[in-house]
């Protein structure tokens, strides 16, 4: 049987056009194919609930013209869901040649990301790796040309001769092995268009599955070993037949740009089954071959397709990850049959981080509720999501991270505080007596408003992804620290509002200084009560006495770092310059502006990442390293500051030459008197102490320092100082999804131009 029959023939519960999908045929290739599996199941005592998909994938990459034939790289992605606990096993391999075909991508130009990021995938492709948590098979996968049969990397996927399908699974770093036996109780389906689809990558699919099966097995999750039972669901695609001159046209593995979709694959209690899902491009719902449902009648199998319904997210949930936002319910509704479900992730956490879907899907265990014509129904399913938002630059990724920061901030210092919050604010649930009498509008306006204007702003927030990626990187879970966004700003925004004062500067993230809106007494007093609010969010906390006196320590250590290095900054390098200005000599008054910038730049973006790989559980030495990977960071974001301060930054979220007009001596001045002639420093000296305010004066004396090199030597140094973080830091840190995006954020400090 050839795969153009297919759609015209009936399909029985033998039929697998694995066999079909081969070099064998002459004139037939077929260039992507799916097997899927979901299922719940139950211990037999029932005090245990889990639930559990696979999908293995195999995909034309290349074409051999000796052969005639695709080469096919393969790929299995499973994911096992404690539904007790709310654990989210999950585990992907991916085919050898992975890391060449990503390659490839960015070379040909194929890549949608920005040069950023393409720069750091690109650093892990070249090493012959993958980010985790993918990992590589050491082969690639045997599939059978004959029978449903496939070894991959320990996995395993065959028919038996009753028509079941056999599944063995194993993850031996996470102590996981699953042995489970699905057994068809009705023949396939087809699903779409009488058997095709409009697949993700815009092709045409033929798409079959079997929604009813009986589940049985055994699982090994750590110290448990469970006997399992339950019901599971089988789907399999495989695109339509080509000719033998469309096969031979250029092969890419990759999704179509801004391609998102909803799948779900529901089992009902009224013995009924749904399978329904939306394809999106850019937002916009695709033609009708992007938009089915198929309604099954579990008891003889009869089906009907539709596209008469709706697909409607209700709530959503953002990753602390990836920072993608996924639905986690929804609403299913199908007119003509009067159905209407309410259908609800069983937890949010299970967000699959993949190259397969870069960066991300969400797939996971969903429950329903409702109404099916007159009838009270329940049911049990899978839900897949691609998410409707597309990180494709850096700037779009800590443009997510900023958004997150500032409802932080918000949720944690409201405008409108509740009784409670405001006691938590002021002083502690402990002491409400410490609240009598006092006014809380007043509170707000004088506290809160003159801090929220600053935040409310904007800023790239990467202080505070310093934590959560920290977490991620060294194996943790980040998730439940979404609301500590807000301390690690509200610290940095505390030290900005004093340093405006101290600066005697006017703007601020392009508005005026939080002194010239409020006067100088409230600011002071709104920037230092900013470093202590942060402090509430550990009432609400997990976090252990050991941990909470750990942060304590670090936060306060930070502190008086910070302040030693402003006052020394407020102090200024005067007495030192006469000497510089005459003998050009600059390595004492560099290393002291240097000493300064990490005491109040660097030492609290260190503090954060330690904390933040600390609470992870990473090793000594891997903390270490994270904290002096975003000190580094911290000190070259400073320099790249004073060069930016002097060439101007964009939408002039500060006044160009703003520390020429106040007098400062930074790196680039220094650098500047190291190349300077003794008549040109003698002159760029007594034109900066002067504090000149004329623009004419300032723009002269900012093109000396430029002209004679010292602001490109400023941004070399910062990017030398970072390289050798960076490769310090990834001997000790596994390349991962959140270590590419630091090492873009790496790249981008070096190239900002805020």
């Amino acid at each position: 049987m050839h795969l153009t029959e297919i759609t015209s023939a009936p399909l029985h519960e033998d039929l697998h056009p694995i066999n079909l999908l081969t070099d064998d045929l002459p004139h037939d290739y077929s260039r992507t194919e799916w097997w899927y599996f979901n299922t719940h199941v139950k211990s037999q005592n029932g005090d245990r609930q889990f639930a559990l998909f696979l999908s293995f994938f195999k995909k034309a990459v290349d074409w051999d013209d000796e052969r005639q034939a695709y080469i096919f790289a393969y790929s299995i992605t499973w994911a096992l869901s404690d539904l007790d606990h709310h654990k989210y096993y999950r585990d992907s391999i991916l085919d050898p040649c992975a890391p060449k075909v990503g390659m490839e991508t960015i070379d040909r130009g194929d890549s949608k990301q920005d040069s950023i990021l393409q720069e750091a995938i690109y650093e892990v492709f070249s090493t012959g790796q993958v980010p985790r948590p993918d990992r590589l098979s050491r082969k690639s996968a045997y599939v059978s040309k004959t029978e449903l049969s496939i070894e991959y990397e320990g996995n395993t996927i065959n028919v038996l001769a009753d028509g079941s399908y056999q599944l063995h699974l194993e993850d031996e770093k996470k102590a996981i092995s699953i042995d489970l036996n699905f057994l068809p109780q009705i023949s396939p389906v087809r699903h779409g268009n009488n058997g095709t689809i409009k697949g993700s990558s815009g092709e045409d699919m033929n798409y079959y599955f079997i929604p009813k099966n009986r589940v049985e097995g055994h699982l090994k999750l750590h110290e448990e070993s469970l006997v399992l039972e339950g019901s599971g669901w089988y789907d399999h695609e495989f695109s339509c037949a080509v000719s033998l001159e469309e096969a031979e046209e250029k092969v890419e593995l990759k999704l179509l740009p801004e391609i998102s979709w909803n799948w779900v694959a529901l089992q009902l209690s009224n013995n009924r089954q749904l399978s329904a899902y939306d394809l999106f491009e850019k937002g916009e719902k695709t033609p009708d071959a992007g938009h089915w449902l198929v309604e099954i009648d579990g008891s003889d199998g009869a089906a009907n397709r539709s596209n008469d319904f709706s697909f409607t997210p209700l709530t959503f949930w953002k990753s602390t990850t990836t920072f993608l936002s996924y639905p986690v319910s929804w609403r299913l509704e199908v007119p003509s049959k009067q159905i209407d479900l309410l259908i609800e992730a069983v937890f949010p956490e299970q967000e699959f981080i993949t190259l397969l879907s870069e960066p991300a899907f969400w797939e996971g265990s969903i429950r329903a509720r409702g109404t099916y014509g007159d009838e009270e129904v329940e049911g049990q399913g899978y839900i897949e999501v691609r998410s409707y938002e597309f990180i494709d630059s850096f700037e779009d990724f800590l443009k997510s991270v900023t958004k997150e920061t500032r409802k932080a901030i918000d949720k944690l210092i409201p405008l409108n505080p509740s009784k409670e919050k405001f006691l938590e604010l002021v002083a502690s649930p402990k002491y409400p007596h410490l609240i009598k009498g006092l006014d809380q509008q007043q509170y707000v306006n004088t506290v809160i408003k003159p801090i929220r204007e600053l935040t409310d702003r904007g800023g790239k927030c990467w202080r505070s992804y310093a934590t959560l990626c920290c977490i991620d990187m060294v194996g943790g879970n980040s998730q439940e620290y979404m609301d500590w966004l807000a301390w690690s700003e509200l610290l940095h925004t505390g030290s900005l509002i004093v340093d405006d004062v101290q600066d005697e500067s006017t703007t601020r993230r392009g508005g005026p200084a939080c002194h010239i809106t409020h006067g100088i007494s409230l600011a002071i007093n709104a920037g230092n009560a900013a470093y202590f609010i942060g402090q509430t969010l550990l009432f609400h906390s997990n976090l252990t006495k050991e941990r909470q006196l750990e942060l304590y320590q670090m936060y306060f250590e930070t502190m008086r770092a910070a302040h030693a290095g402003q006052a020394m900054d407020i102090n200024s390098f005067y007495p030192l310059m006469d000497q510089v200005v005459e003998t050009g000599n600059i390595d004492v008054l560099e290393e002291r502006i240097l000493s300064v910038h990490l005491l109040k730049s660097a030492t609290p973006a260190g503090m954060l990442a330690r904390f933040g790989a600390s609470q992870g559980g990473g090793t000594k030495e891997q903390i270490q390293h994270c904290g002096h990977l975003f000190e580094t960071l911290g000190l070259a974001f400073q320099i790249m500051d004073d060069v930016l301060n002097l060439r101007g930054f964009e939408k002039n979220l500060k006044n160009r030459g703003e520390d020429i007009s106040a007098g400062k001596i930074t790196i680039p001045v220094a650098k500047a008197m190291a190349k300077l002639p003794l008549k040109d420093r003698k002159s760029l000296w007594n034109g900066i102490k002067a504090k000149p305010q004329q623009a004419d004066v300032i723009n002269g004396l900012i093109d000396q320092i430029e002209a004679c090199g010292a602001l490109d030597d400023c941004v070399q140094q910062a990017k030398d100082m970072v390289e050798e973080a960076w490769k310090e830091f990834q001997l000790v840190v596994p390349r991962s999804y959140t270590s590419v995006l630091v090492r873009a954020f790496a790249k981008y400090v070096l190239s900002r131009h805020y």
